[in-house]
């Protein structure tokens, strides 16, 4: 039974919360930052599918301006010490081709004339260069194309080491601490205080408005991260991906884990924005404790939003031989767990700390002096 002259929390009180403060946070001249932040993830795969879709155009003009259609077997039978007329006869005239001639010396007043060539062939996908002195093959060098495999983990890399651990952390960082440490600062909480609402009602309307700006906010730039990232491949690949090789599960990882990388971060901001009057010094040490998480022991690592977050990404990235032990054992997940205890684990620290901002939010009380 409700106290008396206490009001009860209702949906209807949590819901004008929620639509008073989205249209704080998403329309905010301050919050400018956020979107830049969650878009340049956006900007970098873009500015990469733009390249490659032109390497790939001019990789397929060249292959159509060859003798022959081409098939990356055929690039490969070309060795060191071929003559120029078997490696045409293996591949036909070369679609470029550039000459020219060196003087080489050969004793102290004699030269001689060495004829250099370079050819040009590709598949459409691939590039050979092949190059020639003295009508001998004595380099043959192949480029790959544009591979999606590779592509997956630079995709991995980006949204692990800067959209995780920068752009959604800051982000939820400039909106979860400011819903009270920013109406302190404009001296407008006390409306709120004087509104017949009980403080836990409001404290859920705003955690509710900020998960779903940022949800917002940065689930559509990570779906148009993940539509460009395979836009300049073709249908046949596209479709191998989604339909056939994970690409549709790895695509819902992603849009899920962003989504509690808000949910966990956002809890975190807002019970340190209710505690503390700085935030540097709480944002500060929760970077550096989220940072130095892989080199934790594994039941400190469990207090951790990236612990699980990491855990939940669907594509490992791989150390090359020669990384250093300790960057390795940064990019590796050593000891994940299981996606249901993942997702548990960053719900319990969610709820932790919700249930910790309810507490301090009954015993807030505004002195606008002391700030």
């Amino acid at each position: 039974m409700t106290r008396p002259g206490l009001p009860r929390i209702d949906l209807g009180q949590i819901n004008s919360v929620v639509r008073l403060e989205m249209k704080k946070i998403l329309f905010a001249r301050r919050g400018i930052w956020i979107y830049v932040l969650a878009l340049l993830p956006l900007v970098l795969f873009t500015a990469y599918d733009f390249q490659a879709s032109r390497e790939q155009a001019r990789r397929r003009q060249i292959a159509n301006q060859s003798q022959r259609p081409l098939t990356y077997q055929d690039l490969l039978t070309v060795k060191s010490g071929m003559t120029n007329q078997e490696v045409i006869a293996l591949l036909g005239r070369p679609a470029l081709n550039f000459h020219w001639r060196e003087q080489r010396a050969q004793g102290p007043d004699s030269f001689t004339d060495v004829a250099h060539e370079r050819y040009h062939y590709s598949d459409g996908s691939n590039d050979l260069f092949v190059e020639l002195s003295d009508g001998k093959v004595t380099d043959a060098n192949i480029q790959t194309g544009n591979s999606l495999g590779e592509d997956s983990i630079v995709f991995a890399s980006v949204f692990q080491f800067f959209y995780l651990r920068l752009a959604i952390f800051f982000g939820c960082l400039g909106i979860f601490m400011n819903l009270f440490r920013g109406e302190i600062l404009d001296k407008s909480l006390h409306f709120y205080f004087l509104s017949p609402i009980r403080r836990e009602a409001l404290m859920i309307g705003k955690f509710l408005a900020g998960l779903l700006a940022t949800c917002a906010i940065f689930l559509t730039s990570e779906f148009l991260q993940i539509a460009v990232f395979l836009w300049h491949f073709s249908p046949t690949v596209r479709d191998l991906y989604l339909y056939h090789n994970h690409g549709l599960e790895d695509s819902a990882a992603y849009l899920g884990v962003t989504a509690l990388a808000c949910l966990g971060y956002g809890a975190f901001f807002l019970v340190a924005g209710m505690l503390f009057r700085n935030p540097i010094l709480p944002a500060a040490a929760i970077l550096i404790w989220e940072a130095v998480n892989p080199f934790l022991p594994t039941l400190l690592k469990q207090f951790s939003i990236i612990y699980y977050l990491k855990s939940l990404c669907p594509v490992n990235i791989p150390s090359p031989p020669g990384t250093p032990p300790l960057l390795s054992l940064l990019i590796s997940n050593s000891d994940p767990v299981a996606a249901p205890v993942a997702i548990l684990g960053v719900f319990i620290m969610a709820t932790l700390a919700l249930y910790v901002s309810s507490l301090q939010v009954r015993r807030m009380e505004i002195n606008y002096t002391s700030e």
